[in-house]
């Protein structure tokens, strides 16, 4: 097959867990903008609805919103079965769902078994959850990508708490294995932020934006369309890309 960059995603699906979430929304529009179908997944939300279809849209094109858990498994299946009888195909998955709370390194005893497993099932345990529901649509696609919004904490060891670190750890792992074991029809990458501008992470105001900012080289924390526009690259230009991660943090790491 043919990994030539195009420039229109026109007659592709796109599935987007934490669909109506910074990053998620700001994927959807960027994919959606070049002529995909986006199909927001989320847990619960009064505006979803709404929200799909305020995005760009032209003819051809049906955006919508699934409610789906990704902890739980069947739900997932669930709206694999839909996203299938709606639209037949899957293109593009998007896992931008997941969830935390800041917990420092040297509290150990802040780090109970409760919130590790909690931690855990939503940031690794969800997302390949959320790959094995889709992988079949993906296959059958024959140019399948799926993008995994991972973190620079993944490698650098320093996040929101450990849970989190070891979850994007091993994201990162098993992304680099699902990416040589699905090709070459299915294409895996992660893709890694630094801090970015968003209520991800409960508790994080404006002192500690400006903080991250006079510390990152490029003088900014991140934006969602950041890390929207190398998801938008990866569907269209950075199309000979898998099995690896791609940093999009301002030089944060560094």
């Amino acid at each position: 097959m043919s990994f030539t960059p195009v420039s229109r995603l026109d007659g592709k699906v796109a599935v987007i867990t934490g669909g109506l979430g910074a990053i998620g929304y700001a994927s959807a529009q960027r994919l959606a903008a070049l002529g995909a179908t986006c199909v927001l997944l989320h847990r619960k939300a009064e505006d979803a609805d709404a929200r799909a279809a305020a995005l760009p849209s032209a003819e051809g094109q049906r955006h919508s919103a699934l409610r789906a858990d990704i902890v739980d498994s069947a739900s997932l299946q669930a709206a694999a079965a839909q996203v299938k009888a709606d639209h037949g195909r899957c293109d593009i998955l998007v896992n931008s769902a997941g969830h935390t709370r800041p917990v420092p390194a040297a509290d150990l005893d802040g780090l109970t078994d409760e919130l590790i497993d909690e931690l855990l099932q939503a940031n690794f345990r969800g997302v390949f959850a959320t790959i094995r529901a889709f992988v079949p649509l993906l296959k059958a696609s024959g140019d399948g990508l799926i993008v995994n919004v991972s973190s620079i904490a993944g490698f650098t060891g320093v996040g929101s708490n450990l849970a989190y670190v070891a979850a994007k750890a091993g994201l990162d792992v098993v992304g680099d294995a699902l990416a040589k074991a699905l090709a070459p029809a299915v294409r895996v990458v992660s893709v890694s932020p630094g801090a970015v501008e968003s209520a991800f992470v409960p508790g994080r105001g404006e002192d500690f934006k400006a903080k991250m900012a006079t510390t990152t080289p490029l003088g900014r924390i991140g934006l969602p369309d950041d890390v929207a526009a190398t998801v938008e690259a990866l569907a269209t230009t950075l199309r000979f890309v898998t099995g690896t991660r791609i940093v999009v943090d301002g030089g944060r790491h560094l």
